[in-house]
């Protein structure tokens, strides 16, 4: 048993794009992402895309309800208002600040704590910081899938912030229960985090590099929660270049900017957002 993403689902997100025989159970009520009022045209596979990203947030995943991961999106952005957020992102000295954070009540301190410090601060987390929730109730695989929630919701956030755009309404659970799927070629690699190594990727995970003969700690970080590299894999498809076309320079998937000015705004983004890559 792999995740919350069915076999059928797979085309979905490795092109972004809507398949038909995929299960479109809450697409249908979240006809949203609707761009075509924008006095600008946006590719039919963005909205696509975040369409599909809405409805694998809505579904339980291998250690999280859909309601856990929906109030898990639901807490990125009320880390954005959260007054102990605000205080420790202007702090030299972020963890010598405490309290509590803005948050709904509705998931447990240590995973409001984990969601707004990945949402607020994350150029300046610590092993000390992870090693001390593990001591709590929280585990690694638990950790990895709050991070890929997160990082998604962002992923779409930016977009309509940078477009001025409102946020989109999040989606409805969908009732369900984790699957509690913990991937047997995940091993310590002097990472944070287990990880499937490139040689490990083989039985249910044979899919998850997308046949490359390489890859990087930023997609092998997500490999606790196979099904995030598999939506991740869609989100860079859609949002960057195809994946075939990254280690190429030259080539920029036939988007409106050059390659060259693709990546240096994304390096830029990244000074900025204090990213460690």
């Amino acid at each position: 048993m792999r995740g919350a993403i069915a076999p059928v689902q797979l085309k979905l997100f490795r092109s972004g794009e809507l398949s038909r025989d995929a299960d479109h159970s809450n697409i249908g009520r979240m006809a949203a992402f609707a761009y075509d009022h924008l006095p600008y045209p946006i590719r039919s596979d963005i909205p696509n895309t975040n369409r599909a990203i809405w409805d694998h947030i809505a579904r339980a995943g291998c250690w999280w309800t859909g309601q856990d991961r929906v109030a898990i999106a639901a807490e990125v952005r009320r880390a954005r208002g959260c007054k102990l957020c605000r205080e420790r992102k202007a702090s030299l000295a972020p963890y010598g600040i405490s309290g509590t954070h803005d948050s709904s009540g509705a998931l447990p301190p240590d995973v409001v704590e984990v969601v707004h410090r990945l949402s607020t601060d994350s150029g300046r987390l610590k092993k000390s910081w992870y090693d001390d929730l593990l001591k709590h109730d929280l585990t690694d695989a638990q950790y990895v899938e709050i991070l890929s929630v997160v990082a998604v919701v962002l992923a779409v956030d930016e977009f309509h912030h940078a477009l001025g755009l409102p946020m989109e309404p999040l989606p409805e659970p969908i009732p369900g229960k984790p699957s509690q799927y913990r991937p047997p070629g995940a091993k310590p690699a002097g990472a944070w985090v287990p990880m499937i190594s490139l040689e490990g990727a083989i039985d249910a995970e044979a899919d998850i590099y997308g046949g490359s003969n390489r890859i990087v700690n930023v997609v092998s970080a997500l490999s606790l929660i196979p099904d995030a590299i598999r939506l991740a894999d869609s989100i860079l498809n859609t949002y960057y270049v195809f994946g075939a076309d990254m280690p190429n320079l030259s080539k920029n998937s036939g988007r409106a900017l050059q390659r060259s000015q693709m990546e240096f705004i994304a390096a830029r983004v990244s000074s900025i957002n204090d990213c460690f890559y």
